[in-house]
């Protein structure tokens, strides 16, 4: 396995990242482009896990530049990863790989024993680096349902 470069290193988000991370995330996830996906967009999503201030939420900096993030969740019986990315240019050199091992880290130290995540069926690239981290299809259904914005809250974080 590639290791990290020491010239990156991994922290927790700052605020200040917020344009940084949006432009990697438009980047990385093309899906987050279209204004069909309201719940794709990035800084209403950022805000939602600011909020939530359980300091699961990485950057991966070079030359005090992002370039790759993960979030991740635990909510006392599973956790969850989100938002795994990194920028093209350093793609396939260990980032992605350490910024999985560093939110891992974070869950275990928190108690989680199980790990989820959802991966798009059509990105066979994803899946391909999930399965060789030792993730696996589980035998289950992900069901999903949009829910409409509360009335009265904040435009960029739900309650």
């Amino acid at each position: 396995m590639t290791r990290l470069s020491a010239d990156i290193h991994i922290r927790t988000f700052d605020e200040a990242d917020t344009d940084a991370v949006i432009t990697l995330w438009r980047e990385a996830f093309p899906e987050y482009n279209r204004a069909d996906k309201p719940h794709r967009e990035p800084r209403r999503s950022i805000a939602n896990k600011v909020a939530m201030r359980d300091g699961l939420f990485f950057v991966a900096v070079r030359e005090r530049k992002i370039v790759g993030t993960v979030m991740a969740g635990y909510d006392g019986h599973r956790g969850w990863v989100y938002s795994l990315a990194v920028t093209s240019a350093l793609r396939r050199r260990g980032v992605a790989s350490a910024l999985l091992r560093h939110s891992e880290m974070a869950l275990a130290e928190r108690g989680c024993l199980k790990l989820n995540l959802q991966v798009l069926t059509q990105s066979r690239e994803a899946l391909a680096f999930y399965n060789a981290h030792g993730y696996a299809a589980d035998d289950v259904v992900s069901l999903g349902k949009r829910l409409p914005p509360a009335s009265g809250a904040s435009p960029h974080v739900v309650a």
